[in-house]
């Protein structure tokens, strides 16, 4: 590697996250941006019985194997692993993906005197499975309030939630948001579809637009995986519904970039159930409007933002059948509007995209 005179004057950083490494694009563009900048990067995960193979990068990877692969035991057993790994580890920066591998950072960073970075990918206390377990709620906020302030650089996903970090914490929150590397795009596909990229979770809103595809003629894709799958697989068998949705799995980045460029309409839904959804702002918005395409989209804050600077989506106000499906009819029925999403697109892609996205990350690095 040529830049192997800036690594000795560049920092070692170590990532922690706790899902596997293969799918996580926020953290291969970040560490690959950091990477490019000069900086030693490892990014660290753990290996599932299913993961695949992990792609080469310009940083190191490593997965740790766990006995248990859910639940509180998981998080003990993944937190004690990750501790006594960091210990062996030589490095300058540790920086916690989430609250779920921030005190195994702070622990380490603490007995090597490092400095350690917080990188809020979600407000965790506030998700939608946590917020409704009162002990779980209660234990992932006191984890907070424990470690934020003590972290020597945080930053986040959205400006609603840098806003209530800093208001809850006291301290400084910086912005990277999630967006991919632009893109030229030469759509060459003559298939319509509708498609449903992410996490196949509570309050995605995939039941509610399962129920209304059987009224739209388009097929449906569902690329990702997740905890009420098997729900929603059954809910397609029972409305009889097995040739009109597809399910796609989880992809490769350059596999979903290839299906998302080809699709007719994107779709980014949510219920209101809590503060972290509320206040988000997906990567899969970035991603349709990367790829041109038109989507459909929630009315809350940071995407009625997004929405006022280039008109790229459908704003709905909620998940309600006629609601919904009126969106999508919309999109389906209103060329004019159709283009005008699309053009918008374009000119939006040039000023949200990675490459403008990576100087907020570089810079809170820097200043470390």
């Amino acid at each position: 590697m040529s830049h192997n005179s800036t690594l000795e004057s560049k920092s070692k950083i170590i990532c922690l996250v706790v899902n596997d490494l293969a799918t996580d694009q926020r953290m291969q563009r970040i560490c690959n941006a950091l990477s490019q900048a000069g900086y030693d990067v490892t990014l660290v995960g753990r290996e599932l019985p299913n993961s695949p193979p992990l792609q080469p990068h310009r940083f190191r990877q490593y997965r740790l194997k766990c006995f248990w692969n859910k639940g509180f035991l998981f998080y003990m057993e993944y937190n004690i692993r990750l501790a006594i790994w960091l210990m062996s580890q030589k490095f300058d920066i540790v920086n916690a993906i989430d609250l779920d591998t921030i005190l195994p950072a702070w622990l380490t960073s603490k007995l090597k005197s490092k400095k350690i970075t917080y990188d809020a990918h979600e407000w965790l206390p506030y998700c939608t499975e946590i917020v409704v377990r009162h002990a779980i709620h209660w234990f992932w906020k006191s984890v907070a309030k424990f470690s934020v302030p003590k972290m020597n650089a945080t930053y986040t996903v959205s400006q609603s939630i840098a806003d209530e970090l800093a208001k809850t914490y006291h301290v400084p929150i910086g912005l990277v948001r999630n967006m991919p590397i632009y893109q030229k795009i030469d759509n060459t596909s003559t298939e319509l579809y509708i498609l449903y990229q992410g996490a196949l979770n509570v309050g995605r809103g995939l039941p509610e637009l399962i129920n209304v595809m059987q009224d739209i003629h388009l097929p449906l894709y569902i690329a990702g995986d997740g905890d009420i799958k098997q729900e929603v697989i059954q809910q397609v068998i029972d409305l009889n519904m097995e040739s009109k949705v597809k399910f796609l799995g989880r992809l490769t980045p350059d596999k979903l970039q290839e299906v998302t460029k080809n699709a007719f309409i994107g779709v980014n839904l949510l219920e209101n159930l809590g503060r972290n959804y509320y206040y988000s702002l997906a990567n899969k918005f970035f991603d349709y409007v990367q790829a041109e395409v038109p989507q459909i989209s929630m009315n809350f804050p940071e995407y009625k933002k997004m929405n006022q600077e280039f008109e790229v989506a459908v704003l709905i106000p909620n998940l309600d059948k006629e609601v919904l499906s009126e969106a999508i009819l919309r999109l389906v029925e209103d060329n004019q509007l159709y283009a005008h999403l699309k053009a918008q697109s374009r000119k939006a892609k040039r000023k949200w995209n990675w490459e403008e996205e990576e100087k907020n990350l570089l810079s809170i690095y820097e200043q470390l």
